[in-house]
């Protein structure tokens, strides 16, 4: 009974939490300040935007692709709305410019890697320089720092009564939206097929252009929202903004258990690792370690959950076939 629980368990997301819990529970009990509401509470303000650009990431590389560029579109996305803002054009104008400028980012991606067939990792290095170059001739070295009083408070006030930041609750809205679009609806069911084997889900009439299309689409969209999550929180708007942001996003989807030959991955794996690299980093803040070195760490995590994840779904296959054939026959 115990052999067959353990079996059945034997799965990355399952490693991955009790590795996470079990690296929480080192920090609540070893860091000084960690377990405090107000760290927490900044904790989970401090990834806000990574935690909701994870979720198109996720979802491209389902399907084999990957988006390098998101960190210069959120940051283009930023400029926008700090020039918009400072031209004092209406708030509702200014966003809803944002989220074109992004969805239009997107498409240009979507339309160099679907339409054109090129390879999304030298699409989007290109992009990647190409959209943040454009943040740069608008404002230049500068930055915008004056805006309305009520999007600051959005960026550093609390949901009354919670020690949770407003920049957090979009991330706990979309995070449901997309365990359910990914797991129980046709779209996610076109995703993995895609992922899985592309010629075979075209000849079974899955469109795999337009499919791939609006997930760089999306990928655009969700990067202008966490560019106003971003302006919100840190009340400046600049072209770089968010440097280094796709090493956390990638290693984290990594890290869940989205296997980079595309076809596997849930949500609930990447949830796991984006907590862990958010201790990791609040950890090492706490312990006085520089961003260069949580970057460092970062990358070293990032090689380590490509061999760790690869040789872990081995096992895990392995377990669950060795429980399948022991089972009696019928």
């Amino acid at each position: 009974m115990t052999k067959e629980y353990l079996q059945r368990f034997a799965t990355w997301e399952t490693f991955l939490a009790v590795l996470t819990l079990l690296v929480v529970m080192y920090a609540v009990l070893t860091v000084p300040n960690f377990a405090t509401i107000f760290n927490l509470s900044q904790a989970a303000a401090g990834i806000s935007e990574k935690a909701l650009i994870v979720f198109p990431m996720l979802l491209l590389i389902i399907v084999r692709e990957i988006d390098l560029s998101v960190a210069a579109i959120l940051a283009l996305c930023s400029v926008t709305l700090g020039v918009l803002l400072r031209a004092e054009v209406a708030m509702p104008i200014a966003i809803i410019a944002v989220f074109a400028v992004g969805a239009l980012a997107g498409a240009v991606n979507g339309a160099l890697v679907a339409k054109m067939g090129l390879p999304s990792l030298v699409v989007t290095l290109g992009t990647m320089a190409l959209f943040r170059g454009i943040g740069y001739i608008i404002l230049g070295t500068g930055s915008v720092n004056q805006f309305p009083e009520t999007f600051l408070n959005f960026g550093i006030d609390l949901v009354p009564g919670t020690p949770i930041p407003w920049t957090f609750v979009p991330f706990l809205v979309l995070a449901p939206i997309f365990a359910v679009l990914l797991q129980y609806t046709p779209m996610g069911r076109r995703i993995y097929a895609i992922g899985g084997n592309p010629d075979s889900a075209r000849y079974s009439g899955v469109k795999t252009t337009r499919t791939v299309f609006r997930l760089f689409v999306l990928s655009g969209v969700i990067c202008a929202l966490s560019a106003i999550i971003f302006t919100a929180r840190l009340s400046n708007a600049r072209a770089n903004n968010a440097l280094g942001f796709e090493l956390d996003v990638i290693t984290a989807t990594f890290l869940g258990g989205v296997s980079a030959w595309g076809g596997t991955g849930k949500v609930t794996g990447v949830l796991w690792a984006l907590v862990l690299i958010a201790v990791l980093r609040n950890v090492l803040g706490l312990s006085q370690i520089g961003g260069d070195a949580q970057g460092m760490v970062i990358g070293l995590l990032l090689i380590g959950s490509l061999l760790l994840s690869n040789g872990a779904q081995q096992i895990f296959k392995s377990a669950k076939m060795h429980r399948f054939l022991s089972q009696p026959a019928k």
